[in-house]
């Protein structure tokens, strides 16, 4: 089969056709990931913040109040947990208004 000689016009077009498809691609990607990275970055503060807090407050509870457990290890736990249950919070309630 021989190619058809297709017309500068019509070379033109599907160049131009190809470009806009190729960026109108890359722009929702790049939409999806933002969101993405979005979500990940309010999730990761959403638990480390409840963690740090708990880590400064444990530390001045151990320098404070002698004992015979880590006060700083126990908040460190006990932030994680707060810090996931925050996160798994969050993510349900986004999940369910989609």
């Amino acid at each position: 089969m021989a190619d058809q000689k297709k017309t500068p016009d019509e070379e033109l077009n599907e160049k131009i056709a190809k470009q806009a498809n190729s960026k109108i691609r890359s722009k929702k990607e790049g939409n999806e990931i933002a969101f993405g990275m979005g979500v990940f970055g309010i999730i990761g503060w959403s638990i480390a913040i409840p963690t740090l807090l708990g880590v400064a407050l444990g530390s001045y509870l151990d320098e404070r109040f002698t004992q015979s457990f880590s006060w700083t290890l126990s908040l460190l736990f006990f932030g994680l947990i707060v810090g996931c249950f925050n996160a798994w919070r969050w993510l349900k309630e986004r999940s369910e208004r989609k």
